[in-house]
């Protein structure tokens, strides 16, 4: 079971710890345990999270693009390598 308090803390009186995720199959946990896992490295990292309100939106969508550029590197690197082992 997955909630807020993963990435919020304990505190009961923070309004942000309203939701409860129970557990639904192994993917789908595993995704939100990692969604959990990012926010909470992230707000450590950079000291903010996707709640801030200091971009515009062209801002917001570079960001996305950017991230989604990365992916798209990441998934042609694995390409490239299956195709090297002949799977």
């Amino acid at each position: 079971m997955t909630s807020n308090k993963d990435t919020f803390g304990t505190n009961p009186n923070n309004p942000l710890l309203t939701r409860t995720i129970h557990k639904t199959d192994s993917i789908v946990d595993s995704v939100i345990d990692q969604f959990v896992s990012r926010a909470r490295f992230g707000k450590e990292k950079y000291n903010t999270d996707l709640d801030r309100e200091d971009l515009s939106l062209l801002e917001w969508i570079e960001h996305a693009k950017q991230e989604h550029m990365d992916a798209i590197l990441y998934l042609e690197k694995l390409k490239k390598t299956v195709e090297a082992k002949g799977l």
